[in-house]
């Protein structure tokens, strides 16, 4: 598979222009968080225009050496329980599967991990497996990573069979891009999606968790690729992240939550973007003016395209961002990992250059 991936300075010369600075700088970053683009992807790109969306979003840029910000802006570390096992809502668990992609997204708000480190991820089922049983208010597994489907079938089908016999368990999800960067994945295996077709059908109902950032990511294959999953029993649903110059402009937002609801995603999350180390500077929207966007694009919007909430994945919970008026910006707990504040409303003063809020 890494031979078809773009991972190299010269492999990526074949496609692109770049000066003896562009290769020096391009290197040293990719050293510390290394690039990997599928043939699939790279095709869609406009390699011609410099500012390209796509290209924005897979092609590492100098504006990685900006080390404000933090590898860990979720609290990832604090709420894992075992060694690729988070638990941080009462009713979810999360099971870090591997630390690679099909495609190394360059706003990536686990770029501590993803082609970089294995620690994280899990080693040993059986401790995993005992906590999930021992807590009966987890009612769902997220698995993730990393991209699950980069793993092989074989691995897929035994982790999934895990987790079959726990009764509390109603349903797993898989947060996977690959509709979105490789639907070969998925639609020239067919051991996969027939295990998954039959696994949803009798065992637990599966969701598909995708990640479509910009309307020229729907394609005739990506939508192959959902007709696939949505055909075998699997509902999927699509998580944004609002990124600057990508798709922080209301009609290029709302053709996006358009087009996927009409290839058959439900549109679920638009993340505000993560102050991440080497991501924050390049890719994050101020909130008060995230949320003119968000409301315009609303506005545009049929009441299916519109289903979404825009979030934030904070250290305390996963919060809300209702909406602004002048300074204030209201919020509210949608998620805690203190049970109490759900559904909680706060409200803050922000100054237009703020992108996150203090805990």
């Amino acid at each position: 598979m890494d031979r078809d991936r773009i991972r190299t300075i010269e492999e990526l010369e074949k496609r692109t222009h770049l000066t003896p600075s562009e290769k020096r700088e391009l290197s040293s970053i990719i050293a510390h968080h290394p690039m990997a683009v599928t043939e699939y992807y790279a095709n869609l790109i406009d390699w011609d225009d410099p500012d390209d969306p796509l290209r924005k979003m897979a092609i590492p840029s100098i504006e990685e050496h900006e080390l404000e910000g933090s590898f860990d802006t979720s609290g990832e570390q604090d709420n894992t329980k075992y060694r690729g096992l988070q638990h941080k809502y009462a009713q979810t668990g999360l099971v870090l599967m591997t630390n690679s992609c099909w495609l190394h997204c360059r706003y990536c708000f686990r770029k501590r991990l993803v082609g970089v480190s294995v620690d994280e991820i899990v080693h040993d089922w059986s401790e995993i497996l005992q906590y999930l049983r021992r807590h009966t208010e987890i009612t769902n597994v997220l698995l993730s990573g990393g991209d699950p489907l980069t793993l092989p079938t074989s691995r897929i089908v035994d982790s999934l069979e895990k987790l079959a016999d726990i009764p509390h368990l109603n349903f797993v999800r898989i947060g996977t891009r690959a509709p979105v960067v490789h639907p070969s994945r998925i639609t020239e295996d067919e051991e996969l999606v027939k295990f998954m077709r039959q696994y949803s059908s009798k065992k637990k109902r599966l969701y598909i968790i995708t990640h479509f950032n910009h309307p020229r990511e729907i394609t005739p294959q990506s939508s192959d690729a959902v007709n696939r999953l949505t055909d075998s029993r699997m509902a999927v649903i699509n998580q944004t992240v609002l990124l600057r110059g990508i798709n922080d402009d209301p009609a290029v937002l709302a053709e996006l939550q358009s087009g996927i609801s009409k290839i058959g995603v439900a549109p679920y999350y638009i993340f505000q973007c993560r102050p991440v180390r080497r991501v924050k500077s390049g890719f994050q929207v101020p909130l008060r003016e995230a949320c003119k966007i968000i409301e315009e694009t609303r506005s545009m919007l049929d009441g299916i395209a519109k289903r979404f909430r825009f979030v934030m994945s904070h250290e305390t919970g996963k919060i809300e961002i209702l909406g602004s008026r002048g300074t204030r910006v209201y919020f509210r707990y949608h998620q805690s990992k203190d049970q109490t504040r759900v559904n909680e409303v706060f409200l803050r003063k922000l100054d237009q250059d703020t992108g996150w809020i203090d805990p």
